[in-house]
């Protein structure tokens, strides 16, 4: 789907046409997580064929900052106990106590800590945000491509309405997830897509 880049000029001058006294005492915009539009892909080798599955989004946490999209929060839970494969027979494998063990750990948690814009302070093309990712209980940096758009056809001040993508891999084994290491590839592919809306 072709979507209006987001960028920082944008968001800018949205809110250059708030009142003095709104913007200072509101830097930070909260945003939810829509029902509609959201999912989480992922991809992983199979005895050398590409496979893939989607993982639903529990809880996302949006925080634009109104002057410095740098100081931006992103917090997405994902729902493991609740993952899918296009392999049914996988999926028990998948969940199970030597890969994902989501009887023990039915979340994935990623918390942003740094957010590097792309170029031309755009953050609708080639922005990265490196957080913390908790898989099994194991916490570790990692960098994912981001971008954020507005909705299709609105106006430069309508920001109501907004799509987040992060995208990035994993080393399954550094979380401890390293079962059948003769089937499965080592790296994890991830693609998250949200929606999300401005919450008045």
């Amino acid at each position: 789907m072709d979507m209006t880049a987001f960028t920082r000029r944008s968001l800018i001058a949205a809110f250059a046409a708030w009142p003095a006294v709104g913007l200072a005492q509101t830097a930070l915009i909260p945003y939810v997580l829509s029902p509609k539009g959201t999912s989480v892909g992922f991809t992983f080798d199979l005895s050398g064929v590409a496979q893939s599955g989607t993982m639903p989004i529990q809880s996302v946490l949006i925080h634009l900052d109104t002057k410095r999209l740098q100081n931006s929060v992103v917090d997405v839970v994902l729902n493991v106990a609740d993952a899918r494969t296009k392999l049914p027979f996988a999926r028990a494998p998948m969940l199970g106590e030597s890969v994902l063990n989501a009887g023990n750990h039915p979340t994935i948690r990623f918390r942003s800590t740094k957010i590097q814009l792309g170029p031309n302070g755009r953050i609708s093309e080639g922005a990265k945000i490196t957080g913390d990712l908790t898989v099994r209980g194991v916490t570790m940096p990692v960098t994912l491509d981001a971008a954020l758009y507005r909705r299709p056809g609105s106006a430069p001040d309508d920001l109501d309405n907004l799509s987040i993508r992060l995208r990035g891999a994993l080393d399954r084994h550094s979380y401890g997830a390293s079962g059948y290491p003769d089937l499965v590839d080592d790296i994890v592919g991830l693609d998250i897509r949200a929606q999300i809306i401005r919450d008045k």
